[in-house]
C-alpha cells in the first residue's frame, strides 16, 4: 500500500472537497461521473472541517436477528488501522437485511478507533452517540442517526466496498467536508494538489471578472465557448 506523505496530507487539508472533485476529474483515468458519493452520505459534523485520510474498509451486518455475534473481525480491522502510519478513514458498507436500521458506530468504537489512528467514518448506514463522538473530534459521514447497535458484527475487513456508488479499495484517499465525500487512489495525490491550484486560479479569475464593468453576457458566453 502506498501512503501519503506528510506534505501531501497537509496540502490536501487546505483544499475543499468540491475543488478536489474538479481537479481529480481532469486525470485521464477518471470519468467526471465517478468517484464522488451522493447526498445520502452526509457530513454530520460540518464544524470539524476537512477530513483527509486513507481508507480501511469493512462490511457490517447489524440487522440479522440471531446471527452469532463476534468481535474478531472488528479487532482485525483495528489492527489494520494501527498498522497504517497516516490518518485512517474507516469506510463501512452495510450488508444487512435492514439498512435503514443498521448502526455501525458509537462512542466506544470511535474512541478506540481514534486511539489507534482513525479520524473518521464514512458509511451508508446509521451512527449514534453524536454528541460524544463530535466532542472527541471524530468525523461522521452517514445517512443519519440510529439509536441502537442492533446485533453487532463485521462480516469482512480489508476488501473493496461500494458505498453510495463509489468503489473504495483499502488505501484509497478519502477527502471529505460539508459538501460530501470524494475517493481517489494515493498515486493521484500530487496530481490532485497541482490541479486544485489551477482550478482555484481559474475560478477566482472568472469570479472576479464577472463582477467587473467589462462583463457582458455575450462576452461570458464567448469565453465559455472558446
Amino acid at each position: 500500500m502506498k501512503f501519503l506523505t506528510e506534505s501531501q496530507l497537509e496540502e490536501l487539508k487546505k483544499i475543499d472537497t468540491p475543488t478536489v472533485a474538479n481537479a481529480v476529474e481532469k486525470h485521464h483515468t477518471r470519468e467526471n461521473t465517478e468517484g464522488f458519493m451522493g447526498y445520502n452520505i452526509a457530513c454530520q459534523f460540518p464544524d470539524l472541517g476537512i477530513m483527509v485520510g486513507q481508507a480501511v474498509t469493512a462490511t457490517f451486518n447489524t440487522t440479522t436477528t440471531g446471527k452469532k455475534r463476534s468481535r474478531s473481525v472488528w479487532h482485525e480491522c483495528l489492527r489494520s488501522i494501527d498498522a497504517i502510519p497516516v490518518p485512517v478513514v474507516i469506510v463501512a458498507k452495510d450488508v444487512g437485511p435492514r439498512p435503514l436500521h443498521g448502526c455501525h458506530f458509537g462512542d466506544s468504537m470511535a474512541n478506540v478507533s481514534k486511539r489507534v489512528g482513525a479520524i473518521g467514518l464514512v458509511t451508508d448506514a446509521g451512527v449514534r452517540d453524536a454528541e460524544t463522538v463530535h466532542d472527541m473530534g471524530f468525523h461522521y459521514f452517514s445517512p443519519g442517526m440510529v439509536p441502537a447497535h442492533g446485533n453487532f458484527g463485521l462480516d469482512e475487513t480489508g476488501g473493496p466496498v461500494e458505498v453510495s456508488g463509489v468503489l473504495v479499495n483499502e488505501g484509497d484517499v478519502i477527502h471529505a467536508d460539508s459538501n460530501g465525500v470524494v475517493a481517489f487512489p494515493p498515486d493521484l495525490a500530487d496530481f490532485v494538489i497541482s490541479e486544485s491550484k489551477k482550478v482555484w486560479k481559474s475560478e477566482s479569475d472568472e469570479f472576479d471578472w464577472v463582477n467587473t464593468d467589462e462583463f457582458t453576457l455575450d462576452k461570458f458566453i464567448e469565453r465559455k465557448e472558446a
